[in-house]
């Protein structure tokens, strides 16, 4: 399974629900409440043969309250 990162940016006053919604629909291994640009910060995985662009435009943009988000992908665990 490969881990990558999407710092999320919620509509003012959504945070909490946006986070309530992925933890609902199981597909972030974590969450994070963050401080700065982003709101949330989530953890996921996916086969390395799955797309993670459509994974995020599929998954995670179609929640409420999500106003912009940034993908961190990752390469290797040290």
């Amino acid at each position: 399974m490969t881990p990558f990162f999407v710092l999320i940016k919620c509509q003012l006053g959504q945070a909490y629900q946006v986070a309530t919604a992925l933890a609902d629909a199981e597909i972030a291994s974590e969450i994070y409440s963050t401080a700065g640009d982003y709101d949330l910060l989530a953890k996921f995985y996916l086969n390395p043969d799955d797309d993670i662009g459509r994974f995020v435009q599929e998954k995670v943009h179609v929640i409420e309250g999500i106003q912009d988000t940034k993908t961190i992908p990752t390469f290797k665990a040290f």
